[in-house]
């Protein structure tokens, strides 16, 4: 959607990502609307795909992925089959939480969260390596994460 999100709309998504438990009467409270209000626009704003879906965050840490990896996939050809297949191959690994594909010399990004060094070892050499059409992997793990959110800062774009 390229929606025209105004003050309101950003104010209702930026504290919404701050902390998507906010009662309704408190959201509309700090944005000073009414609950009716707030409630339209945030029905609005999930219609339209602005808002893609209520969930909480997780320390990868405590819940035992202490490893983010991030691996650079370079593919053999570009082949009507090959990228779709990586496409779906990586989908479906639920090691993988992100995948991109890039411009320039690299064709995937993909960040990784496993329990250890050894998982992704394994995880390369089983899975990530044994795709078709995979030339090259050069895997990077992350050692301090300098700043980690999901938040987005939402401007009014009307």
């Amino acid at each position: 959607m390229s929606s025209d999100i105004d003050e309101l709309d950003a104010k209702i998504l930026n504290l919404m990502q701050a902390d998507a438990s906010l009662p309704l009467n408190e959201l509309a409270e700090k944005v000073a609307s009414s609950r009716s209000a707030v409630w339209r626009r945030v029905q609005k704003l999930t219609e339209a795909g602005v808002i893609k879906k209520h969930t909480i965050l997780l320390d990868a840490p405590k819940a035992g992925l202490g490893v983010l990896v991030f691996a650079q996939v370079k593919m053999h050809a570009h082949s009507r089959d090959s990228l779709p297949n990586f496409i779906e191959k990586v989908r479906n690994f639920p090691e993988v939480i992100e995948c991109h594909t890039l411009m320039g010399n690299i064709d995937f990004i993909v960040k990784i969260r496993v329990r250890d060094v050894q998982a992704y070892e394994e995880f390369f050499w089983n899975r990530l390596s044994q795709i078709e059409g995979v030339r090259e992997i050069s895997s990077s793990i992350a050692l301090t994460a300098v700043k980690d959110t999901t938040e987005l800062q939402v401007m009014p774009t009307g």
